[in-house]
């Protein structure tokens, strides 16, 4: 049974103790305490740097790692946990600073970029037989950790996790303390990274002979015996897209830290999603010497599987046992899919022996209000909001990304290009992106790994072949089921890693794509990074001065293209695998084409709060299969009567009928992967597109509002799980007397929550606003953008019961967004 209770100052883990049969995986997150440090002054580092805390294990001299230390006056945090977002913005000159988003972060504000953390919990005396092992899943960066007094280990990337085996340092029966120092002064990419504990944190507990905590599980499928084709995680051939035997191949790998040798047997069985168990292997014999490690590998047989798709992502649960006598004394269970991946030189993707064109995004990982450190909810709803566009692939730029990210892809049907941090193949970085794979390989959403991204100083040199070669072999040893890439932003190039690289990765430079094809006509080809187009959402002419860029497919950077330009020639080319937009979302950081007061990207397909822009219209048309007619811009041109506005069209009909006022203003077909664009005089009133497709008739309507009168509050969903960790996202807008949502809006709203949950974040997708993100000491509030904003609440984990958020603005009608909070 596990108990993790939370007091004012420490975390009780125990209290009837931990269950002896089987493994404890407790949730980390809560009774964290927390206090910036200094990068450059010992004394307002808590004597960092001044105090000899290596000359001997256990003594932490006079700094704040001593377990006595008082935090009192520390700030109470819970996990995940982004001190940079809610730091000021600073106009620097600073390449990197820029880069970053002008949080006042990195190495040139020393005060801002050291953070400590603190946490106390205690662990029973009758559970000293067991291992104790802390896992990090993300802190951003240059991560150290010690517990009582005494230095476990740190970790240098801020996007790979971490494990420290605390059992020799625990205090049984008495309070233990952890402690770790991150420092995040050097930056580690060209864009907004946070800082902190940003993702969670566990803490493990199993017996001294347990399954490996790194990759311990490793699952894959094939078809039986007389079936065609492979149903494995990849493969060369083809499979039938459901029903049919499938054997799956279970491999463990179970360690002994006991100080003697032991015996047991292993058991694995596969259940459906329901839990019933589907398909059982033998009982199997385990003598593991002490110190060492053991792989059993066991084979069972599915009798119908139903294959992992992108419209049906079917999981499965593979479940080892591993048991002394009746006893079990450690059992994992891991999720994983059924599906093959195919990629064909000529024909592109195949997914279960289905043709699958690449409908992809890179995103990085923030969010607006939060920063880096996302609930989990938040990642399926951000999957499900590229899901509704069509979007069928995801790519992890440019690093590891948090284990729920790959569950959401799971869940949904999202295929996932799984990236490194560098292509770097040294002790440290070799050893990431082992980690990487042995974590992430069980994940039927990752079809294909990365080993790099845009390497300009080695890429084309022997020593990148070199790196790339090694890195392929390593992934080849930890995962033969799949295959690599490189994302190479060069284009009729082969020399260096585009000569090993078993997929030839497209960053842009499509205009070398025919060429290279010509010259390797063997080598399978993906879109890695393509389009980069920038546009401000809601804003339809260029402005200098707030740095804003129209909203329609029209601007992109000299290495970029817009979105029509590089999917028609992905479309009109079968052996062109697809690609992957960059990006998804708009991020904090690389403000382009201008600068300050530009503080995040305008490359995104939606905002940071997951808006909308016209371009997403776009791709929606001609990805995701649905009926879709948009017009833009919105109709509000006060101040503009008689001049021209340019007016585009996105749709997948046949044709459209543009009206102004029920006049017409002509009919046009529809181009294939195309838009429509026509050039309006602008008068009050409606306009009016009336499309026909396969002889059904669309209609879309944009028209001229009134001021704003009302608010509107729209909630993700009617519930919330009273966990402390589950949240939902609040979307408001203001319409006018007659209901109709007012596109321009700019009012200033304020939020006020009560009930069982928090108010974390709040945002608008400005690319220029330098509001808040977070208000800590309350007070709520922020201006609509293109008269749009979003407000997320996370439980808080008191209690369950009914939780509303009244939200009110100057001279508007108050509006209510009610979520039921339940019990998880």
């Amino acid at each position: 049974m596990k108990l993790l209770v939370l007091l004012v100052a420490m975390a009780a883990i125990g209290g009837r103790g931990f269950a002896q049969d089987g493994r404890e995986r407790l949730n980390f997150d809560g009774g964290w305490k927390f206090h910036l440090g200094n990068a450059s002054d010992p004394a307002k580092d808590f004597n960092y740097g001044v105090g000899n805390i290596l000359a001997k294990t256990g003594d932490a001299d006079n700094t704040c790692i001593k377990a006595n230390f008082d935090d009192r006056n520390w700030t109470d945090v819970q996990l995940p946990h982004d001190w940079a977002v809610g730091l000021p913005f600073v106009h620097s000159s600073n390449g990197d600073v820029d880069a970053h988003g002008y949080h006042a972060i990195g190495g040139l504000f020393p005060e801002n970029s050291i953070g400590w953390y603190r946490k106390t919990f205690t662990v029973e005396k009758r559970d000293s037989g067991r291992r104790f092992v802390l896992q990090f899943d993300g802190i951003f960066r240059d991560s150290k950790v010690w517990i009582n007094n005494c230095y476990l280990g740190g970790n240098f990337s801020g996007y790979t996790g971490s494990t420290y085996d605390i059992t020799d340092f625990v205090h049984y029966g008495g309070k233990n303390t952890v402690v770790v120092r991150v420092d995040a002064s050097q930056y580690e990419g060209w864009f907004y990274e946070g800082a902190g504990i940003y993702r969670h944190a566990w803490l493990n507990v199993y017996a001294a002979m347990h399954i490996a905590q790194e990759g311990g599980v490793f699952v894959h499928t094939a078809p039986a015996a007389g079936e065609a084709g492979t149903a494995g995680a990849g493969g060369p051939a083809n499979a039938a897209t459901s029903g049919g035997p499938v054997d799956v191949t279970v491999e463990t790998t179970v360690d002994n830290n006991g100080l003697r040798d032991a015996q047991a047997t292993i058991l694995a069985y596969v259940t459906d999603r329901q839990g019933m168990r589907v398909a059982q292997g033998k009982v199997m014999p385990l003598a593991v010497s002490a110190g060492r490690e053991q792989m059993v590998k066991a084979d069972l047989q599915l009798p119908q599987a139903t294959r992992w798709s992108l419209d049906n992502p079917y999981l499965y649960r593979a479940v080892v046992l591993v048991r002394d006598g009746d006893r079990t004394i450690d059992s994992v269970c891991v999720r994983f899919g059924v599906r093959t991946i195919r990629i064909d030189k000529d024909k592109g993707l195949f997914l279960n022996g289905e043709p699958v064109k690449v409908y992809g995004v890179c995103c990085h990982q923030d969010h607006a209000g939060v920063g880096s450190a996302l609930p989990d909810y938040l990642q399926y709803y951000r999957i499900g909001l590229l899901k509704e566009m069509g979007v069928n692939a995801y790519r992890t730029s440019h690093n590891a990304p948090t284990p729920e990210l790959l569950d959401a892809c799971d869940s949904l049907g999202m295929l996932v290009l799984d990236e490194t941090r560098l292509l770097n193949s040294g002790p440290e970085y070799g050893t990431d992106f082992e980690r990487q794979i042995l974590r992430d390989r069980n994940h039927p959403s990752v079809f294909m790994w990365s080993i790099g991204n845009e390497e300009w100083v080695i890429q084309a040199s022997t020593t990148g072949k070199l790196i790339a070669q090694h890195q392929i072999q390593r992934q080849q040893l930890l995962d033969p089921t799949r295959t690599c890439t490189y994302a190479a932003n060069e284009g009729n190039v082969y020399r260096g890693v585009n000569e090993v690289i078993p997929v030839r990765g497209f960053n842009y430079n499509l205009t070398g794509l025919d060429a290279y094809r010509k010259d390797h006509p063997d080598q399978p080809i993906i879109g890695t990074e393509v389009a980069s187009t920038v546009s401000t959402r809601s804003i339809f002419e260029r402005d200098t001065v707030n740095a804003y860029v129209p909203d329609y497919d029209s601007v992109a950077p000299p290495w970029a293209s817009t979105a029509e330009y590089w999917w028609r020639i992905a479309a009109e080319r079968p052996w062109f695998m697809g690609g992957f937009v960059w990006t998804g979302f708009d991020y904090r950081g690389e403000p382009t084409p201008y600068r300050w007061p530009d503080i995040n990207s305008h490359f995104g397909v939606m905002d940071m709060c997951g808006f909308p822009k016209t371009v997403y219209y776009y791709y929606q048309s001609w990805w995701s299969g649905k009926d879709v007619l948009h017009i833009a811009p919105h109709w509000n041109w006060k101040g503009k009567e008689g001049k021209l506005i340019p007016v585009w069209v996105n749709s997948n009909a046949d044709d459209v009928e543009l009206f102004l006022n029920g006049r017409s203003l002509g009919k046009k077909t529809m181009p294939v992967n195309g838009h429509l664009e026509w050039m309006v005089a602008y008068a009050p009133g409606k306009l009016t597109a009336i499309a026909h497709k396969h002889g059904r008739k669309l209609t879309a309507t944009v028209e001229t509002t009134g001021a704003p009168y009302r608010i509107v509050a729209t909630a993700s969903k009617p519930t919330l799980t009273g966990d402390g960790k589950d949240a939902v996202v609040i979307n408001c807008t203001v319409v006018d007397k007659e209901g109709r949502e007012v596109p321009d809006a700019a009012n200033l709203l304020r939020f006020a929550v009560s009930g069982p949950a928090k108010i974390i974040g709040v945002g608008n997708g400005n690319p220029s606003s330098h509001e808040p993100d977070q208000y800590p000491d309350g007070g709520w509030q922020r201006k609509l953008f293109g008269g749009k904003c979003q407000v997320i609440l996370q439980s808080d984990g008191t209690e369950i019961g009914n939780l509303k958020l009244t939200i009110t603005g100057d001279g508007l009608l108050p509006a209510e967004a009610a979520v039921t909070c339940r019990q998880g």
